[in-house]
């Protein structure tokens, strides 16, 4: 098993004693709504602001919440936010919306998609479809999500494909075997467990052989320009290297990258760490280098 006291520096263990503590002891017990309400507590104790001047609209396309970020771009950044498809809302994943905005010079576009489990799948995935077509009417799109949210950008990769520009994935769940690889070797990472992201399946009812829900089951053919980007210690790891593996053997052009001494939800850690803070810089420099139809990898 992973030795996280030498994986992972003093400056980062300070983010995650920092964010468990914003954790009651019996969290787990908890309704779903009150699991909520913490998740969003402890998002707002690391929530950085927003850039100076930056203009922000709230809005709803076919009644799902979005709000954007940013003066209006030929090519715009459409972010689904983490959470398990249980937690997360606008305001979770605000700051990170908003310096994306501002770092990359593109509009953002953040998605308010239906969590489980009043709405199992495919809800979330059928919302984030809904705002990435009606995004594609005027624009072009870059498909950016963490954990969760990445799922939902490789979902509806699959499904739009070529008319997708590029997608940036950010430690995400693509459906990998869960008894083998990172899912057994950081089974008990810090941020996130094994047992965590089996109940996160189990509340969002995932079916076993539909894509839509694990974008590792395909299809591969002509997906966009894609940076799966790994966190070295959290059991979704290899799911990164197995979906970027498949997208290349069917011709197209991707790169999975692993973040060093880095767990699970280190984008919180930005300001904090000087890892994760060259982690998102790294987010930022590849969002703006596909825009520009830029491959910055050898």
């Amino acid at each position: 098993m992973a030795d996280y006291q030498k994986l992972i520096d003093k400056e980062y263990w300070d983010f995650i004693h920092k964010t468990n503590s914003c954790y009651p002891p019996d969290t787990a017990t908890r309704s779903i709504e009150q699991q909520r309400t913490i998740y969003n507590e402890m998002c707002k104790a690391f929530h950085a602001g927003r850039p100076d001047g930056l203009s922000v609209e709230n809005m709803k396309i076919e009644n799902v919440p979005i709000r954007i970020y940013g003066k209006p771009s030929e090519i715009v950044v459409v972010y689904f936010h983490g959470g398990g498809f249980v937690v997360g809302d606008l305001d979770s994943h605000d700051d990170v919306c908003a310096e994306l905005a501002h770092n990359c010079e593109l509009q953002v576009i953040s998605v308010d998609y239906r969590l489980s489990p009043e709405h199992e799948h495919p809800a979330a995935y059928q919302d984030a479809l809904s705002i990435v077509n009606w995004a594609l009417e005027k624009n072009q799109v870059i498909l950016v999500g963490d954990s969760a949210g990445g799922n939902l950008a490789a979902a509806v990769s699959g499904t739009l494909r070529d008319k997708i520009k590029a997608q940036v994935l950010i430690y995400p769940g693509l459906g990998g075997d869960h008894n083998k690889g990172s899912y057994m070797t950081h089974a008990n990472a810090p941020m996130l467990t094994r047992d965590e992201i089996l109940f996160y399946m189990s509340i969002r009812k995932d079916h076993f052989d539909d894509p839509t829900a694990k974008p590792l089951l395909g299809p591969f053919e002509k997906l966009p320009l894609t940076l799966a980007l790994a966190a070295e210690c959290d059991p979704l790891h290899d799911d990164c290297y197995e979906y970027v593996n498949k997208i290349n053997q069917f011709g197209g052009r991707a790169i999975a990258l692993t973040d060093k001494g880095l767990t699970h939800g280190h984008l919180r850690a930005r300001h904090i760490s000087k890892r994760a803070g060259n982690s998102f810089a790294k987010i930022c420099a590849s969002i703006s280098a596909f825009s520009k139809d830029i491959w910055q990898f050898n």
